[in-house]
């Protein structure tokens, strides 16, 4: 195991945090909340110190790179980015325990945005801003912009993309993988601008389209309202409903449009499957829902934002679906499950996993019918190797099984079946609000300290796809290191 090139990825890392933890302490001063700014202070000491030691410590690293180290790595590095950053929220005492600290810390890194937060206009703007900053920071991932702004050579930059990025597999944008991480976080600030500036020209105040904007683009959905979105216009919430789609698609996409393949894009396997389960679903909610709201306008608006912010695993709201009929509700549910597409920064399943499972079920079927018949499985017309099949088959038996132990460890706070299963999915899949005591007007906060670390841990693992996780669980991972 290459501790010392470990120790560099997670120094620079922190390094990184420090310096996105500045225009909170910087508003924290504007605003004359010099608490605030204080407990900033002396959490940027501590993360620099942190950082900078295991930086000087790995930065002479030699030796070999591996998917291993790359593992570990990134698991490690958000482990340290949470555990640290959730500090302010400490020693300032507006969360003054640490597991609820850490779990909204890892809630807005994992872009969950479930909140233990009972009355969120109470904190800070400071704070605040902090909290929707991480979902951005969380989106595309803080290795992705790691890799952008200071390349990592020794075959650092593929093992640690992949560990990173969500999906079944990771393609390269360009030759080199720097050029792609790059490319990615270009694309990321000008559509994170471009929603900021729709929001304005709504009229939206400027912290509260920043914070919006921010939670969008990482499809996060950290409200800085107690009513989420609710209490803002109509243009706000349809704007809102487009962006969080925008961001639930593989970004692979808009670089085929950027080069003018529109045709490529267009017929993309998983775009299509994407779209289609947004318009089936908004059309079976709406149809639902339509004698609960006063016009069709207002019916289809909330049918499309709810299905756009569960789908693309945001966690906005702007009613309370949880007093929609079970029809409505089982419809999110499922989206819950099936997520946004590959290489968007949406959580889930990821339709590509999904048209992969579809495929490869059809594909045995079809081989149980007819067994000498060779069968390859193809996405947009190439074939898919085996290893991703197998590998995507192995991430659903893996989801399945945290899924059910999970659900069986929060039961015992005993709450209701149905909110520890909504609080489970939320979580596991990273998407914010659930069912009955965790629904969208509710938090997290009635769980015991054991629940709340329950659920960190599915919000890691949900994020970081599973594996990345799961090494630092193996004992052979370690027992090859001494």
């Amino acid at each position: 195991m290459n501790f010392k090139g470990i120790a560099r990825i997670v120094g620079i890392a922190l390094l990184l945090e420090a310096c996105f933890m500045l225009p909170g302490m910087l508003l924290s001063l504007w605003d004359g909340e010099p608490d605030v700014a204080l407990a900033y202070l002396a959490t940027e000491v501590i993360v620099l110190a942190v950082g900078g030691a295991l930086f000087l410590w790995g930065r002479n690293a030699r030796g070999a790179f591996y998917e291993q180290e790359g593992f570990v790595a990134t698991s490690l590095s958000w482990i340290a980015l949470s555990v640290l950053g959730c500090l302010p929220f400490v020693f300032s005492g507006q969360i003054p325990s640490y597991v609820d600290a850490l779990f909204e810390m890892v809630s807005g890194f994992t872009t969950t945005g479930a909140s233990i937060l009972t009355d969120v206009e109470a904190m800070s703007r400071g704070l605040l801003l902090w909290r929707s900053a991480s979902h951005w920071i969380g989106g595309m991932g803080i290795l992705v912009f790691l890799l952008a702004v200071t390349p990592a050579g020794g075959g650092y930059t593929m093992h640690l993309l992949r560990a990173e990025s969500p999906g079944p597999s990771v393609g390269k944008l360009t030759p080199r993988m720097g050029q792609t991480t790059k490319i990615l976080y270009g694309m990321y600030i000008v559509l994170t601008i471009v929603n900021l500036l729709f929001l304005l020209a709504g009229g939206m105040p400027m912290f509260d389209a920043v914070c919006t904007a921010l939670g969008t683009a990482g499809t996060g959905g950290f409200g800085i309202k107690a009513d989420s979105m609710a209490s803002y216009s109509p243009y706000i919430q349809n704007v809102t409903t487009v962006f969080m789609l925008i961001f639930g698609v593989n970004f692979t996409v808009y670089y085929m449009i950027v080069l003018r393949r529109f045709s490529a894009a267009l017929m993309d396997e998983e775009l299509r499957l994407y779209l289609g389960v947004f318009a089936l679903s908004t059309a079976g909610i709406a149809w639902n829902i339509r004698s609960m709201y006063a016009t069709l306008e207002e019916t289809v608006r909330h049918a499309a934002f709810q299905v756009s912010t569960i789908m693309t695993t945001t966690g906005y709201a702007t009613t309370d679906f949880d007093l929609w009929p079970s029809f409505s509700k089982g419809i999110l549910l499922m989206l819950m499950l099936l997520g946004a597409c590959a290489g968007s920064t949406g959580g889930g399943l990821k339709m590509a996993r999904v048209l992969l499972l579809m495929k490869n079920l059809h594909r045995s079927v079809r081989r149980s019918l007819h067994p000498n018949t060779v069968r390859v499985v193809k996405v947009n017309g190439e074939p898919v190797s085996e290893w991703v099949l197998s590998n995507a088959n192995a991430y659903v038996t893996a989801y399945c099984v945290m899924l059910m132990g999970s659900y069986l460890l929060v039961s015992l706070d005993g709450f209701s079946i149905e909110a520890n299963i909504s609080a489970v999915f939320s979580c596991f899949n990273n998407i914010g609000p659930g069912f009955a005591e965790v629904g969208p007007t509710l938090s997290f906060a009635g769980y015991s300290a054991f629940s709340k670390i329950i659920l960190t841990l599915d919000m890691l693992f949900g994020r970081l796809e599973i594996f990345p996780m799961l090494v630092l669980f193996s004992r052979h991972t370690w027992k090859r290191s001494l």
